[in-house]
């Protein structure tokens, strides 16, 4: 369970991060502030490299990240890492466990920086009736949508790691980015053995397929800065 700091969290500093998060597409300051209320909410802070959740634990709150930015990892007992997504500030994460009630997680979530995380009981929201019907049923819709908008996200994963190779899913991550971001050129929120332990290879590997793929002209790329020079055959 989520390890919480006791009483309400201050709103004052974060209330213009949270809105602009599609949970409260809609809501206006004091409708999000009824929410807050109601969903009993509570401040945690880690440290990077600190665990939020760990595999096998239950949580009845989703957390949104106020500063910082988490990871969502799957480990197994020899310590590979494999990263499912990461989560920037001003998004949330646990949201589908929290809406099940007594969903074990098979996922953990580890601070990738010191980060400061705003715990909503989400059980509590969807288990009680709300006096406010008009902003309970925006909340409502609002995490549908947010809901399926996580699921297309890791059905385009499932796509990158399903390819054969180190170079097709390196292909297959860096043209749904350009699509995604609009350009041949964009940056990608991973460095290299986060975007290795994402695509499932070998950090060696994939560095290899990298060079490779910039002297055949393919693409070319600083740190986290890629640019596409053409279309190749994936």
């Amino acid at each position: 369970m989520f390890e919480i700091k006791p009483g309400g969290i201050n709103l004052k500093n974060y209330i213009e991060v949270m809105k602009h998060h599609p949970l409260f597409s809609g809501l206006d300051d004091n409708e999000i502030r009824k929410i807050l209320d109601c969903a009993d909410t509570r401040q945690l802070t880690k440290k990077a490299g600190e665990y939020i959740l760990r595999v096998g634990d239950t949580t009845d709150s989703t957390g949104f990240v106020l500063s910082g930015s988490v990871m969502v990892i799957q480990e197994d007992l020899w310590g590979h890492r494999h990263i499912m997504t990461k989560i920037p500030t001003g998004d949330i994460f646990a949201e589908i466990f929290a809406a099940i009630p007594g969903a074990t997680l098979n996922v953990s979530v580890v601070a990738e920086t010191d980060s400061e995380i705003m715990l909503l009981c989400i059980n509590r929201l969807l288990s009680h009736s709300q006096p406010d019907y008009d902003c309970y049923n925006k909340l409502i819709r609002n995490l549908v949508s947010v809901l399926a908008r996580k699921m297309l996200v890791f059905n385009e994963k499932i796509t990158h790691i399903s390819k054969r190779t180190t170079r097709e899913k390196l292909l297959s991550f860096l043209s749904a980015e350009a699509i995604r971001q609009g350009s041949l050129s964009f940056d990608i929120d991973f460095n290299r053995q986060q975007l290795a332990d994402y695509l499932c290879v070998e950090r060696a590997a994939m560095s290899v397929e990298l060079s490779k793929l910039q002297k055949e002209n393919i693409l070319r790329y600083n740190k986290n800065h890629f640019e596409l020079q053409k279309i190749a055959a994936i």
